[in-house]
């Protein structure tokens, strides 16, 4: 896989990236700690530059989680589960894990699009509950655009940073998504029991 993103990275330049990037939303398996470390890695050697990279990495996640957004919108949650329990080992996904996510978006809010963008697997997955609630297009956008561009800019810096020992940013970034995790359960923790005592 790693020779195959290096190809469509030296060929299609951040039109490859944007490409890369649509498919690791679309196929939760091409994994985004991969290709985003390799574009800022490539930017270092001065192939590409640092922003540009990052601007074509958001572009094509942005571009990736709308099929997701509006499956959930349009087929709804029980068509949605017999949908991935039929094809989405295609994928990497589950009924389950939809189920799991729906969940999770339903107990933190809207907020749950931001935080959700940077964490791992969820960051993929969110834009379905999002569909399902749902989220209008615009608070969707503007929250997955936020999340997105930090999570590209820490994993393209990351592989500027670390240069040839790119391939070590998903363990050198793993506790950063674990303290957001828990930062984002106790913030929409701290919401919900606030509505609870004040309606």
């Amino acid at each position: 896989m790693v020779d195959w993103i290096t190809e469509t990275m030296a060929s299609l330049g951040y039109g490859g990236i944007i490409l890369l990037m649509f498919l690791e939303n679309i196929f939760p398996p091409i994994p985004s700690e991969l290709i985003m470390p390799l574009a800022g890695f490539t930017a270092a050697r001065g192939d590409l530059d640092l922003g540009l990279t990052v601007v074509a990495g958001v572009i094509g996640t942005m571009l990736g989680t709308l099929p997701w957004y509006y499956g959930g919108r349009v087929l709804g949650q029980a068509r949605l589960n017999d949908f991935a329990d039929r094809y989405g080992k295609w994928c990497g996904i589950s009924s389950q894990t939809l189920n799991q996510v729906n969940s999770w978006f339903q107990s933190h809010g809207h907020q749950a699009v931001f935080w959700g963008r940077l964490v791992p697997t969820v960051r993929t997955l969110v834009s379905t509950p999002a569909g399902l609630a749902p989220v209008p297009l615009g608070p969707f956008l503007a929250y997955s655009t936020l999340g997105t561009g930090i999570w590209i800019s820490l994993l393209t810096g990351a592989g500027y940073l670390l240069g040839e020992n790119y391939s070590q940013v998903g363990e050198v970034l793993a506790p950063v998504s674990q303290v957001v995790l828990v930062l984002g359960v106790v913030g929409a923790g701290s919401w919900f029991l606030r509505r609870r005592l004040h309606p």
